[in-house]
């Protein structure tokens, strides 16, 4: 019972943030849309569309180790933050993640089911989302780091208005 308790608490969590990450973007789609690489592109082997395409919210939560040292969570998250420049086209040498947010969790609802940080990646398109996540080396490479560190990640991702 206490454990069916907990998955509803953990599904709770997710769904608020989804909401929350919901509002940023349609926020953010009310203003100018941002210069997008991959319409530059054609190899399918690298962030590619030249035909128009939503764009997709990757969300990113997870819970750090409870005896990770503070300074390396820290630094883990700039690390995070930093693959907005540092993932690039293998085509056109060009970042293509439009944008990245993220933080330490300050949530008063108690929802967060062990989660102590939330991040928000968002691509031009799929095709630009699934070359970060299945080839690009800078993720790869944040990716193998958090081996040790983080002993829970969720991944959701969206297209705003597709339900």
């Amino acid at each position: 019972m206490l454990n069916n308790l907990r998955i509803v608490r953990s599904c709770i969590a997710v769904c608020l943030i989804l909401v929350a990450i919901v509002g940023l973007v349609r926020y953010q789609s009310s203003s100018a849309t941002p210069f997008s690489p991959s319409s530059l592109s054609s190899s399918s082997s690298s962030p590619s569309s030249s035909s128009p395409t939503m764009s997709v919210v990757h969300t990113v939560l997870f819970q750090f180790s409870a005896d990770a040292d503070p300074e390396k969570v820290k630094e883990t998250c700039r690390h995070f933050i930093s693959l907005k420049a540092a993932c690039v086209s293998a085509t056109t040498s060009q970042p293509y993640i439009l944008s990245i947010k993220g933080g330490k969790d300050n949530s008063p609802e108690g929802l967060q089911g062990g989660i102590t940080h939330g991040f928000v990646v968002e691509f031009a398109s799929a095709a630009d989302r699934d070359y970060y996540v299945k080839t690009d080396p800078a993720h790869q490479a944040f990716v193998k780091s958090l081996d040790g560190l983080v002993t829970k990640a969720v991944v959701v991702d969206f297209s705003n208005g597709e339900y």
